[in-house]
């Protein structure tokens, strides 16, 4: 009868260890992950630069006048027209690119019915080395067709009936304005989106609002050059990769936090 009292505890004791086991394991810290969320976040947040001053906007315009008083563009062309087919077939493409391809063709066709009677084929033979030639060929002849339809074979003087003209949007009218009738335009393209957004001159999500940022900032004085000292700043030294902070004529005064001086 003893025998089966002292088997009856070793049972019972080895029942009730296990749950002390289960407990010590509950028991034990678990990794305190939550902790980690606030260092990430504040690790990613960045410190919004202050904008320039105007006596900034106006030091830095004024270096890039003197260093260069009349910059041109760098799409070759014979006129307003040629100009604003140019500019049609740069979109996605290089100036130099473009230049290469319409040397030949502007030599043959510099007016809208000269580019008609060359025809649609004929143009896409000579520009097929520029990136959406296709498409492009086909917007020429059907702007070419709408000048003279619609505006006696000349480019027109608005923003609005330059934009409704097929391939051309609103920077190819700036382009136009500003480098055929002398407009005080901002064109921005990825090199003047760029700029405006890594020095802290005008950051904006999208072209418009560089552009807008732009415009609002920069003296009179300086906006008729002022979008081509911008372009010809991030082509040549602010690059998209690896800008050139070592030779640069704003660098004082640029808010880009990892420019070197």
């Amino acid at each position: 009868m003893a025998k089966i009292i002292r088997s009856q505890r070793a049972s019972t004791s080895s029942v009730r260890s296990a749950p002390k086991k289960k407990a010590a394991k509950a028991a034990k810290p678990l990794p305190k992950r939550a902790a980690k969320k606030p260092a990430t976040k504040a690790a990613k947040k960045v410190a919004k630069p202050k904008p320039w001053t105007a006596e900034q906007v106006y030091e830095a315009f004024d270096r890039f006048r003197k260093a260069n008083p009349e910059p041109k563009g760098e799409l070759e062309h014979l006129n307003p027209y040629t100009l604003l087919v140019a500019v049609v077939f740069s979109a996605q493409a290089t100036d130099a690119g473009v230049n290469k391809a319409t040397r030949a063709l502007f030599a043959i066709a510099d007016t809208p019915e000269k580019m008609l009677e060359l025809g649609e084929d004929r143009v896409r033979d000579y520009i097929k080395t520029i990136g959406l030639y296709r498409n492009k060929a086909r917007n020429v002849i059907a702007l070419s067709e709408k000048l003279i339809a619609e505006f006696g074979s000349e480019v027109p003087r608005t923003r609005a009936e330059i934009e409704s003209l097929p391939g051309a949007g609103r920077k190819t009218a700036n382009v136009v304005l500003n480098m055929a009738f002398g407009e005080h335009t901002m064109a921005v393209d990825t090199h003047v989106f760029r700029v405006g957004n890594r020095t802290g001159l005008a950051p904006g999500k999208t072209p418009l609002e560089v552009e807008l940022g732009l415009e609002k900032v920069i003296p009179t004085e300086f906006m008729l050059h002022a979008h081509h000292w911008l372009i010809l700043h991030g082509r040549y030294t602010c690059l998209a990769r690896g800008p050139r902070c070592d030779v640069c004529l704003i660098n004082d005064l640029c808010r880009w936090p990892e420019k070197t001086v």
